[in-house]
């Protein structure tokens, strides 16, 4: 297997362009799974843990490169907060965001956090850079625009990002645990509402009835925190496989969401 170890974004390209094939390494938490499970045989490496470009994090344009150890210390709750649920600390120190991008998993922490944000993706290529919003980056199940020659290299966030935020995610244990439900709710000042969810359809989803209906409720009564939590329950596609059934994902969701929700109404 060939590896290069790029300094610069620049170099990081034309390593690229030279093979559109390579393999684009960051911390490998996902694809060194795929490797030692023998359904990845990369011929050729891009390895980006060098490029300092990458890892910088300035105001609401994080570095693609930017580790879950540096997002557990953010400014953001929410981001904090799925950060320090991801695996180990090992893995913590060496996965990040622009990984998670690039998977793609419906089970990805971070996206969530980007999904409820409407945040973007900005990527570099051959043809120069462009942005993609999430839902048009995030095309299927690890599926996703990014082209061949193209390399992500921040995930850029609006300009207003609420103070009241919350994340949670349900697995079957507490601890280093893939996502069975995950969502992250946002509370802005005038009483907008996002919610995005994860781990219950093949992409990120946000649940825009929930939203829109929440939205106008400057002070939640228990039956419309319910009537919330259904709305969000129906909206979600989740499937049965050996994490959990629809059905209990569906109804997990709502709870989850209202949960969150009523962190920040808490705030």
């Amino acid at each position: 297997m060939d590896c290069d170890w790029p300094h610069d974004l620049d170099a990081a390209l034309r390593a690229l362009q030279s093979d559109p094939d390579a393999t684009l390494l960051a911390g490998g938490t996902d694809v060194m799974v795929e490797v030692n499970a023998g359904h990845a045989h990369p011929a050729h490496v891009v390895a980006l843990r060098r490029v300092e470009e990458l890892r910088t994090w300035e105001g609401n344009r994080i570095g693609a490169g930017t580790t879950y150890t540096t997002m557990e210390r953010g400014p953001h709750p929410a981001l904090a907060q799925l950060a320090r649920t991801v695996g180990s600390p090992q893995i913590r120190n060496a996965g990040t965001i622009g990984g998670n991008l690039g998977t793609a998993s419906p089970a990805g922490d971070s996206l969530p956090f980007l999904a409820a944000l409407d945040a973007s993706v900005e990527l570099h290529g051959a043809g120069g850079g462009r942005v993609l919003r999430w839902d048009e980056f995030i095309t299927g199940v690890k599926r996703t625009a990014r082209r061949p020659d193209e390399i992500i290299v921040a995930a850029v966030l609006p300009d207003e990002v609420p103070l009241r935020q919350a994340f949670g995610k349900i697995g079957v244990r507490n601890a280093m645990v893939i996502s069975m439900v995950s969502a992250c709710v946002m509370r802005y000042d005038d009483g907008r509402t996002a919610v995005a969810l994860g781990a219950v359809g093949p992409t990120p989803l946000r649940a825009r009835t929930a939203e829109a209906m929440i939205s106008v409720e400057p002070a939640p009564s228990d039956a419309t925190l319910a009537e919330f939590a259904r709305l969000v329950s129906q909206e979600v596609r989740p499937i049965t496989d050996h994490r959990g059934t629809e059905a209990y994902r569906r109804h997990a969701s709502g709870v989850l969401a209202r949960r969150l929700l009523e962190r920040c109404l808490a705030a």
